[in-house]
């Protein structure tokens, strides 16, 4: 979507596949879905097919095209671990990551398990780099907390879970080999109530765990009036980032060329 993104933990999106399918409470009132579906009909619009899944080949190599280091958040609007996104895409996303490699991804999903046989397998070369990681969103006990342990069992460097939105008390959970929890509440229209007391235990078992913690928002009809204090205070942290410099232009046009000689749009057609 957007090399600016108003999520606030991230820097930018990146969009190399757009629309999706609802398969957990936590797809409930998709925000993606809800912007998407906005443009449906509109000629010439990125989402003129609402949210209909499509590959989006022609954004493979925009990250080599940005010439500043970036958070970048891997298709906010859609999950790359989607059953219609065949391997060899996916594949092909993650050599773009390994390539652009002075960024950090984001890479989240709802599809644990996809993830976690490819990342043991195809995605192999890509599972153990730092710059690339790999979350699961957790937004209640049946759906979510089975992700984790499919995360647990993948070979990566940098696990993350997305406890958004978060729809009930998770309780004590397993937090070892997590390396990042972000928490919040749903937002917009008919939002479903997130309980203080739900945030203030993940906050105390990552305190405990020593897991950087990131509170977004309480979320509800009026998110920005609801702000993201927790208690008082604000709760920023991050996972540790290596800093690689950014491959000058001539470089970077380079890979573009190579990249797109490998893999053609027309090979996704």
């Amino acid at each position: 979507m957007s090399d600016n993104s108003k999520i606030e933990w991230t820097d930018a999106t990146w969009n190399p596949v757009r629309g999706c399918t609802k398969i957990s409470p936590g797809c409930t009132r998709c925000y993606a879905e809800t912007f998407a579906e906005r443009f449906r009909g509109v000629k010439d619009h990125p989402y003129e097919q609402g949210f209909d899944l499509r590959l989006v080949p022609e954004k493979l190599t925009e990250p080599l095209r940005w010439a500043k280091s970036k958070m970048v958040f891997v298709n906010s609007m859609s999950d790359l671990f989607h059953v219609s996104v065949p391997d060899e895409y996916i594949v092909a996303v993650a050599e773009l990551m390994l390539k652009a490699n002075w960024h950090s991804y984001q890479v989240l999903t709802k599809r644990s398990e996809r993830m976690r046989d490819l990342l043991n397998t195809k995605l192999r070369f890509a599972a153990g780099q730092p710059h690339i990681w790999w979350g699961v969103s957790v937004e209640d006990r049946k759906y979510g907390l089975p992700r984790i342990e499919h995360l647990r069992d993948s070979p990566v460097k940098v696990r993350f879970l997305s406890v958004e939105p978060l729809l009930e008390d998770l309780g004590k959970i397993d937090l070892s080999g997590i390396g990042w929890v972000i928490v919040g509440g749903e937002s917009g229209a008919g939002a479903r109530q997130m309980q203080p007391a739900w945030v203030r235990s993940l906050c105390r078992q990552c305190s405990k765990a020593k897991v950087p913690f990131f509170f977004k928002q309480w979320g509800g009809v009026r998110k920005k009036e609801n702000g993201r204090e927790l208690d008082g205070e604000t709760y920023s942290q991050l996972p540790a980032r290596d800093s690689l410099p950014v491959l000058e232009l001539s470089g970077r046009r380079t890979l573009i060329k190579a990249f797109e000689t490998s893999y053609p749009i027309e090979l996704w057609s």
